[in-house]
C-alpha cells in the first residue's frame, strides 16, 4: 500500500534535516566573515566553507599558513578566523611587524597592511598554535590573547562561496 503524499513529504524532509545536521556537525560548515582582520585574503561579508573533519584524518594536522576557524579562547561561544603562524614548539617573535619563527623571518605575501608591532620571543606550547590575521593593524590575535589550543580548532577554511565575484579556493 502506498504512503499518503503528506507522509512521504514529511519523511523526506525529516531525513534531509538529519543528514544536514550530521554534515554540519562533522563534515563541513559555512562561516560568515564579520570583520576585516583577514583583509585582503578574506573581506567582511565573505562566506567560507570549513572542513571540520580534515584535521581528524591520519597525517593531517594544522600547518603554518593554514587559514583556520576556531573557538575564540577568551570567549569560546565566538568563532574566529586567522592564519596559523606558529606551530607547537616554534619560537615566534615580532620585530617592527616582521614575524620571525625560530629566528627566520616569514615570507608573507598575503600580508599587505603591516604594522610596527614588537613582541619578544615566545615558545608555542605543545598542543597549541600561534595565529594572526592578515590585516595586522586591525587584527585581535595571538599577539594579544595568546595561543589557540588544538582542540578549539574547527578546521581549515578552504573555499569562499560568496560573493560570487570572489568565489574560489583559499590558499
Amino acid at each position: 500500500m502506498a504512503k499518503p503524499w503528506w507522509r512521504e513529504g514529511f519523511e523526506t524532509l525529516f531525513w534531509a534535516l538529519v543528514l544536514a545536521l550530521i554534515l554540519r556537525t562533522f563534515v563541513i560548515q559555512a562561516f560568515w566573515i564579520p570583520s576585516g582582520s583577514m583583509i585582503p585574503t578574506l573581506e567582511p561579508g565573505d562566506r567560507v566553507l570549513v572542513l571540520k573533519f580534515w584535521y581528524h584524518l591520519p597525517n593531517r594536522s594544522p600547518n603554518r599558513g593554514d587559514i583556520v576557524v576556531f573557538k575564540y579562547p577568551v570567549d569560546p561561544r565566538r568563532d574566529f578566523v586567522k592564519r596559523i603562524v606558529g606551530l607547537p614548539g616554534d619560537v615566534v617573535e615580532l620585530r617592527r611587524g616582521v614575524v620571525y619563527v625560530n629566528g627566520i623571518s616569514l615570507s608573507e605575501p598575503y600580508v599587505v597592511n603591516h604594522d610596527e608591532f614588537d613582541m619578544p620571543p615566545v615558545e608555542v606550547p605543545k598542543g597549541n598554535y600561534f595565529c594572526m590575521g592578515d590585516n595586522r593593524p586591525n587584527s585581535q590575535d595571538s599577539r594579544y590573547w595568546g595561543f589557540v589550543p588544538e582542540k578549539m580548532i574547527k578546521g581549515p577554511a578552504v573555499f569562499r562561496y560568496w560573493p560570487l565575484s570572489r568565489v574560489g579556493v583559499l590558499r
